[in-house]
């Protein structure tokens, strides 16, 4: 018998759009020769100028977007740019779903459901073992809970301590 996973996280709310693929928060502008802590700072800004600093005044907080995050490429360092933001998940009505799996397998947990009733600066809470996100106090969607090995995966930070920890995949 598997030890259930959970999995909260909790912070305010940073909107964007439809359609934003990993060029707009990874941009080959600044990759590569920019190290990710540079491109950070500059990650969105030709969708929505003040987002890094918003998230950076804030510490960190939850990118909440429409259809098709994270679509066109299977770059891998557009997680590694949304973690050193402090961005702790994304939620999207729907995700690319490479951008998906190189979030899961770097530990950044991803949320997938309506985001309509999701406004700026809002605080939101999901709780990915029971697939219930909230914003401000009220229960706005509820989702399927990610499987326990997602989660395990997710709570060890990615894929590879993961494996370091569980290489026969049995966790108790």
């Amino acid at each position: 018998m598997r030890a259930a996973h959970t999995l909260q996280v909790v912070g305010p709310s940073f909107l964007l759009g439809d359609d934003v693929n990993t060029d707009i928060n990874c941009s080959n502008k600044y990759l590569p020769g920019k190290d990710v802590a540079y491109v950070a700072q500059h990650a969105f800004e030709q969708l929505s100028p003040k987002l890094a600093a918003e998230v950076q005044a804030s510490a960190g907080g939850i990118l909440v977007a429409g259809h098709h995050f994270g679509i066109n490429s299977s770059r891998e360092q557009a997680t590694h740019v949304l973690r050193a933001m402090n961005i702790r998940a994304v939620v999207a009505k729907s995700f690319g779903r490479q951008f998906f799996r190189n979030a899961i397998n770097n530990g950044l947990p991803v949320f997938e459901c309506d985001t309509d009733q999701i406004a700026s600066g809002e605080m939101i809470s999901i709780d990915f073992g029971v697939g219930e996100l909230t914003v401000a106090g009220r229960k706005v969607q509820q989702a399927h809970p990610l499987p326990q090995e997602i989660l395990a995966i997710l709570s060890l930070g990615g894929l590879i301590p993961f494996l370091k920890k569980y290489p026969d995949w049995k966790f108790a």
